[in-house]
C-alpha cells in the first residue's frame, strides 16, 4: 500500500515516504499532538491480517517500548487505523551503516566507537530478555550522536503463527516462536540460526562480529557465489584476520572478532557487555591492543625509537612516583565489623560479597522458616529482601554486580540486584550453589552425586564439565568457584573417606582435573592471590599463583568461628577486593525445660551445639544431635539423662548423624547418616553399639519418624526441588507408599499420631508453611494452623498437636475423634519458643519436643552469653 502525503493514521499526518522493504513501508510523519517529526512504519497486509499475529505484535511492541537506550531507535507508539497496522518510531537523520560501507571501511576510531555503542545497546536489550535476531548494517543508522540500532526485537511478534520457514522467504518475515525456523539476513546469520535452532543473545554477538568485521575491512566476513555456498562458508570457514586485510588495525581486535565468530555459542563471548569492555580497552590504547606501523625509512625508525624511549622514561618515572607515594602513605588498617540479621530473622548458610566489595548478599530465613534473597550495602543500615525470591535455596552475583542468580523451585533464575522482573535460565534440580564468570557462563551442581554443569547466563541446556570417579570414593562435586580468568574454577569433592575430601582445579577449556589439597570445605579465591578453605576448626589461606596455577608455600590460618557445613562442605565465606566476608558460628546452645506458660524450669546438660532434641517415650532419656567443635564439627548423636543431663555419645564417625527418632520400645534410635554420601536411615541401640541399615537408596531421606507399632518409617524425600512424604515398611524392604499428592509443594516434618491413624506435617502449598493432618495411609487432608506454622509434635495421647507458629509462638490445637471424624480445635497460643533459628539448622530439624505428660517442653535456645551468628566483614584481611 502507498500512503499519500496529508493522509492520517490516528493523530499522525503522513509527510513523505522514506523507504520500503519486505517488512513494509516507512514514512516521515508529523505527530499532531506533540508537534514532532516521527517515522511511521506500515506493516504489510500478510503480517496484520491474523488476529494472533496482531496480538503478538502488540505484546512485543509494548516490551520494546520500555527499552530506553541512547543507541537504540525508540519505539513511541503502535496503532491500527482500519486494516492498517503501524509503528511510530523515533525519526532519525543520517545514513544507514550499509550506505556508509558502500564507500569503504570506516576509520579505526569510528569502528571502535560505533562498535562500543552497538555492543552496549545489545547488552542493554539482552538484559531485558530481548534479542535482535537480524543485526546487519542496514539496521544500523549513523547519526550525529552516534549509531542507532533499528527494528530491535520486533520480528518475533510480526510473524504469523502458521507461516512455514523457507530459505527463499525474506528471513524477517518468519515465525520466531517455532523452533526450526530461520531468521535473519544470511550474510550475518550465526550457525545455529542456519541450523534452525533457537536464537539467543550469543546469536546477536555472532552477527555483531560480522558487522564489526565489515566496518573495519569494508568486506563481508563470509561470502559465497550462491546461497548454499554462503551457508557452507558460515558453517565451516574462518574469515581472514582483520590485521591481514588492514595491517594498521590492533591485533586485539582480531581476538574480539574471532571470539564472536566461534561456531559453538558456548565458545563465543557470553555477553555483549563483555565485548563492549574489550573494545573500550582497545580504544583506550592499551599496549596489547596497539599495532606499530612498519617503518620504511631509518628516520622513521629513529623517531619511533625516540618516541618509545620517551614513553618508557615517562612510564618508569610514573611507576617510581607511584611506588614512593604508596610508601609514604600509611597502610590501610585491618578492620572488622559484624552485620546482624534483622530482628526475628537469621542468615541461612551463606554470605556473598559483591564484585565491587560494597554490598553483601544473604539468604534470610524468617521465623516461619521461609527463605528469600536479601542485599545490604555496607554503607547502609537497611537490608532489602528481593520480592519474588521467596523459598530460594542459594544465590550469587553476576561478575558486574548488576544481577543476582538464584535457585528456586528446581530452576536457576536471575534478577536485577535492585529487584524487578525475574528470568528463568534453566532447570536446576536441587542445586543450591553456583558461580558466574565474566564470559557469561554459570556453573552449578544439580543434585548430590551429579557432576558440575555449565550453562549460559542467557539460558540454554546445562552441559557437564566434570565427571565423578566413584572408584576413588568420590561422592559429589560441589560448590564451583571461578578464578579471575573466568575459565578455570575450583570445586570440592567429598569422599567416602573424609580424610580424602579435596579441593580440585578444572577448566572450561579442558577435561583435565587436578587435585590441589585436602580440605573439609569448598574453596574461594581471594585477592591478591589466595585460596580460602576450611580444615578442622579453622579457615586457612594458601597462596595460589594464577599464572602457573600452582600453590605457593604452606597454608596459614586466617579466620576462626567461620560457619561451614560438613553435610554439604559449603564454606560460608566470600572475598572481593581487599575484603572477606563470612558467616560466624559459635555453636553455643542450651537445652531449656519450660512449662506450658513458657516459664524457665532450668537447663539440661552443658552448653553445646545442639540441633535436634527428641524425648524418649517414657520421658527418661533425651536423644540429641549436636555439632562438636572438638570432633571435626560434624554432627553426632548423644543420649542424655532427662533429669540430670549426663549422657554418652552414640555415634563417633567423621560423617553427620542427625534427626534421631525413638522406636516405641525406647531402646533403639532411627537416624539419618551420610555414610554413603546420601542421607540414609540407620538404627542403633540407645546405649551404643553397632548400627544397622534401615533404608539406603540413591536419594536423600530426612526427618524420619517411627510408627507406633515399630513396623514403618515415615520420612521426607527430595522431589523436583521440594520434599514429599514417603511411608516405608521395615518388615518388607522396598515396600514404600508416597503420601504427598503434589510435587509443586514441599511437605516436611511428618509425624505419626500415637494411635497410628493420622500423620501431621507442614506444607508450603498455600504460599506459606501451614500444619495439616491426614489419615493414614491416605485420605483428605485438613489444615490445622492459621497464619502459618511448622514442626508439628503430638502429645503422647494424641489429644493435642503442638506446632511452631509463624509469629514464633508455640501453639496447641486440640484433636478429638468423634463419630469417625477428627475434630480440630482452634489453635491456642502457649508461649514464645525463642528458637535458635540459624544457618546450622538446614531443615530446622527438631528444635523442641514435649514430655509424655504434655506439661513440659524441652527447647533449644541460644546460650545467654553467646553472640548471635552474624556476617563478619574484614577489610585489609591479608594483614592477618
Amino acid at each position: 500500500m502507498t500512503l499519500a502525503a496529508g493522509s492520517r493514521l490516528g493523530p499522525y499526518e503522513i509527510v513523505a515516504p522514506l523507504g520500503a522493504g519486505g517488512m513494509g513501508e516507512v514514512y516521515r510523519a508529523r505527530d499532531t499532538r506533540l508537534e514532532r517529526t516521527v517515522a511511521i512504519k506500515v506493516l504489510p497486509t500478510h503480517l496484520s491480517s491474523s488476529p494472533e499475529s496482531r496480538q503478538r505484535f502488540e505484546r512485543e511492541a509494548k516490551t520494546i517500548s520500555q527499552l530506553s537506550h541512547p543507541h537504540i531507535c525508540a519505539l513511541h507508539d503502535v496503532g491500527r487505523e482500519g486494516d492498517v497496522e503501524y509503528l511510530v518510531m523515533e525519526y532519525l537523520e543520517g545514513e544507514t551503516l550499509a550506505e556508509r560501507l558502500a564507500k569503504g571501511p570506516l576509520p579505526r576510531e569510528q569502528t571502535l566507537r560505533y562498535g562500543i555503542q552497538m555492543a552496549d545497546a545489545l547488552d542493554k536489550a539482552h538484559r531485558q530478555g530481548i534479542v535482535h535476531r537480524d543485526l546487519k548494517p542496514g539496521n544500523v543508522m549513523i547519526t550525529k550522536s552516534g549509531v542507532k540500532l533499528l527494528d530491535f526485537g520486533l520480528a518475533k511478534a510480526m510473524a504469523p503463527a502458521s507461516q512455514q520457514s523457507s530459505l527463499t522467504a525474506l528471513p524477517t518475515q518468519m515465525n520466531l516462536t517455532q523452533e526450526g525456523t530461520i531468521l535473519g539476513t544470511f550474510q550475518y546469520m550465526a550457525p545455529e540460526q542456519l541450523e534452525g535452532k533457537e536464537a539467543d543473545a550469543r546469536t546477536d554477538i555472532f552477527a555483531f562480529g560480522c558487522v564489526l568485521y565489515e566496518m573495519a575491512t569494508g568486506k563481508k566476513a563470509f561470502s559465497g557465489a550462491t546461497q548454499a555456498s554462503l551457508i557452507s562458508s558460515i558453517l565451516r570457514d574462518e574469515p581472514q584476520p582483520i590485521s591481514r586485510v588492514q595491517p594498521m588495525s590492533p591485533p586485539a581486535l582480531d581476538r574480539v572478532v574471532q571470539t564472536c565468530f566461534a561456531k559453538d555459542p558456548e565458545d563465543r563471548w557470553q555477553s555483549a557487555g563483555d565485548v563492549a569492555k574489550e573494545l573500550k580497552w582497545i580504544a583506550e590504547g592499551t599496549p596489547a591492543g596497539v599495532t606499530l606501523p612498519r617503518a620504511d625509512t631509518s628516520v622513521q625508525r629513529r623517531r619511533l625509537r625516540l618516541a618509545w624511549f620517551v614513553a618508557a622514561v615517562a612510564l618508569l618515572f610514573g611507576a617510581v612516583s607511584a611506588f614512593l607515594s604508596r610508601q609514604s602513605r600509611p597502610p590501610e588498617e585491618l578492620t572488622r565489623f559484624t552485620i546482624m540479621p534483622p530482628s526475628g530473622q537469621s542468615f541461612f548458610g551463606f554470605v556473598v560479597l559483591s564484585p565491587d566489595a560494597r554490598r553483601i548478599l544473604f539468604l534470610l530465613r524468617d521465623e516461619g522458616g521461609r527463605t528469600s534473597i536479601a542485599v545490604r550495602a555496607l554503607d547502609s543500615l537497611e537490608t532489602r529482601r528481593l520480592p519474588g525470591t521467596e523459598d530460594a535455596r542459594g544465590g550469587f552475583w553476576s561478575p558486574d554486580g548488576r544481577e543476582i542468580a538464584f535457585f528456586r523451585e528446581g530452576t536457576l533464575k536471575r534478577i536485577s540486584a535492585g529487584g524487578g522482573p525475574i528470568q528463568t535460565i534453566c532447570e536446576s534440580g536441587g542445586a543450591f550453589s553456583g558461580a558466574w564468570s565474566r564470559q557469561g557462563t554459570i556453573l552449578f551442581e544439580k543434585e548430590f552425586g551429579d557432576p558440575i554443569v555449565a550453562v549460559s547466563a542467557a539460558g540454554g541446556t546445562p552441559r557437564p564439565v566434570t565427571a565423578l570417579d566413584p572408584a576413588r570414593g568420590e561422592l559429589a562435586h560441589f560448590h564451583p568457584a571461578f578464578l579471575p580468568d573466568g575459565r578455570h574454577f575450583v570445586f570440592v569433592v567429598p569422599n567416602l573417606d573424609p580424610e580424602k575430601t579435596s579441593v580440585m582445579l578444572a577448566s572450561l577449556d579442558s577435561k583435565d582435573v587436578r587435585r590441589l589439597f585436602h580440605a573439609d570445605s569448598s574453596a574461594v579465591f581471594a585477592d591478591p592471590g589466595y585460596l580460602l578453605f576450611a580444615r578442622d576448626d579453622a579457615v586457612f589461606a594458601w597462596r595460589f599463583d594464577l599464572r602457573s596455577l600452582k600453590l605457593v608455600g604452606d597454608p596459614a590460618p586466617a579466620f576462626e568461628q567461620v560457619h561451614f557445613g560438613t553435610e554439604d562442605n559449603r564454606l560460608s565465606a566470600s572475598a572481593a577486593g581487599n575484603r572477606v566476608a563470612y558467616q560466624s558460628w559459635f555453636g553455643r546452645r542450651r537445652l531449656v525445660w519450660v512449662d506450658r506458660k513458657g516459664r524457665d524450669l532450668g537447663a539440661l546438660g552443658e552448653i553445646r551445639g545442639y540441633t535436634d532434641v527428641r524425648i524418649s517415650p517414657d520421658g527418661q532419656k533425651v536423644a540429641v544431635a549436636l555439632r562438636d567443635l572438638s570432633h571435626g564439627r560434624n554432627l553426632d548423636l548423644w543420649v542424655l539423662d532427662a533429669s540430670r543431663g549426663t549422657g554418652s555419645r552414640i555415634t563417633a564417625e567423621r560423617t553427620d548423624e542427625f534427626d534421631p527418632a525413638w522406636f516405641p520400645d525406647g531402646e533403639r534410635l532411627a537416624y539419618v547418616s551420610s555414610h554413603s554420601g546420601f542421607y540414609d536411615l540407620y538404627e542403633r541401640p540407645a546405649n551404643g553399639g553397632a548400627e544397622r541399615i534401615l533404608v539406603r537408596t540413591k536419594q536423600d531421606k530426612i526427618l524420619p519418624t517411627v510408627s507406633p507399632d515399630g513396623q514403618h518409617l515415615l520420612m521426607s524425600v527430595p522431589e523436583a526441588g521440594n520434599y514429599a512424604r514417603i511411608l516405608t515398611s521395615l518388615s518388607k524392604p522396598g515396600d514404600s507408599l508416597r503420601l504427598s499428592g503434589d510435587t509443586r509443594s514441599s511437605e516436611e516434618h511428618p509425624e505419626i499420631s500415637p494411635d497410628g491413624r493420622w500423620t501431621a506435617f507442614d506444607s508450603n502449598e498455600s504460599g506459606q508453611r501451614e500444619i495439616y493432618v491426614q489419615p493414614l495411609p491416605t485420605g483428605p487432608k485438613r489444615q490445622v494452623s492459621i497464619g502459618g506454622g511448622q514442626m508439628p509434635v503430638w502429645n503422647r495421647s494424641g489429644s493435642e498437636l503442638f506446632y511452631a507458629a509463624r509469629d514464633g509462638m508455640l501453639r496447641s490445637a486440640a484433636m478429638r475423634l468423634a463419630a469417625g471424624r477428627l475434630e480440630i480445635g482452634e489453635p491456642q497460643a502457649l508461649f514464645l519458643l525463642q528458637l535458635e533459628i540459624s544457618g546450622d539448622l538446614p531443615w530446622q530439624h527438631h528444635p523442641y519436643d514435649v514430655s509424655p505428660d504434655g506439661q513440659r517442653f524441652l527447647v533449644i535456645r541460644r546460650a545467654p552469653d553467646t553472640e548471635a551468628d552474624g556476617a563478619v566483614v574484614v577489610t585489609n584481611w591479608t594483614a592477618l
